[in-house]
């Protein structure tokens, strides 16, 4: 049986040609939506649609959801409230849950773009230096013939009674449609069922075969036994419909009490897929210690 959960992590470096603006809470948004437009100039039509504004091409997700989840996100929370200067360098990451070859080469030309059309407030421009792969231990190579990362959803061999959680960046769990004030174990390993669970059905290797009811029965057992958070408020304006959207959310940590050694994997692979509301920006980046 296959539990298998694939995806590609790159990292684009950029030098500044001019002062780049970042603005707090907003590297993720700045980056997304200068690539959004790149993509719509250079991707055919039924590739931007896939890959930007997927809807719900085919009906509804797998986990129920009205819109399908987009097939990547953007790891740039180092980049928030800097400046760049002019000669400096950054980078960011961009982890891709779409593993077909030539979904890489639309990343790969976007961003060959990408700093040409000015990024940020001040519309700095920037060019790409170079991309990398990066392994699950954060180990680097050259861009190359890349080979999709595997993550392993099997259960742990040996008993974990007890985890701690970081909410690295912002995070927002929705439960009976509200934002869930407290992490309670049940909500977060729904939230991250259904997006691991709907991410591979609709871009990787198919539905997972695994019990999902039962696996909510025994996170429901699981208990919250602290937790240390604070919340975040940062909003941001679409430049299309002029709409103020909060981008805000908990970061902090949390501990765990239960039966949790098959929850483990499904806990690690936040780290590179995001949990909750908004991942695409970079929120949700939770990390198991």
């Amino acid at each position: 049986m296959n539990h298998k959960f694939e995806f590609f992590r790159f990292r684009f470096r950029f030098k500044a040609l001019e002062p780049v603006h970042f603005p707090a809470g907003k590297s993720g948004n700045v980056i997304r939506g200068a690539l959004g437009r790149i993509l719509r100039d250079t991707a055919s039509p039924a590739a931007y649609a896939r890959l930007f504004e997927p809807g719900n091409q085919l009906g509804p997700a797998p986990s129920g959801l009205a819109d399908w989840p987009r097939p990547f996100i953007l790891r740039a929370g180092a980049l928030d409230g800097r400046t760049v200067p002019e000669g400096g360098r950054f980078s960011f990451d961009v982890h891709i849950f779409d593993v077909r070859p030539a979904v890489i080469l639309y990343f790969q030309e976007a961003f060959a773009r990408f700093g040409g059309q000015g990024i940020g407030p001040g519309h700095g421009r920037a060019a790409l230096e170079h991309a990398e792969q990066i392994d699950l231990d954060d180990g680097t190579k050259p861009f190359g013939d890349p080979a999709p990362l595997s993550l392993d959803l099997q259960p742990r061999p040996e008993p974990v009674t007890r985890v701690q959680v970081q909410f690295v960046s912002p995070t927002e769990l929705k439960s009976e449609g509200a934002v869930a004030p407290r992490p309670e174990f049940a909500i977060l390993f729904a939230r991250l069922r259904d997006r691991v669970s709907t991410l591979r059905a609709l871009y990787g290797s198919g539905p997972l075969e695994v019990d999902f009811r039962g696996l909510g029965e025994r996170a429901a057992k699981v208990r919250l036994s602290r937790c240390q958070l604070q919340w975040e408020k940062v909003e941001r304006k679409s430049g299309r419909t002029g709409q103020v959207h909060p981008l805000g959310g908990f970061t902090g940590s949390a501990e765990y009490e239960g039966d949790l050694a098959e929850f483990v994997p499904w806990l690690r692979a936040a780290r590179w897929v995001g949990v909750g509301r908004q991942t695409v920006w970079g929120k949700g980046d939770v990390r198991v210690v």
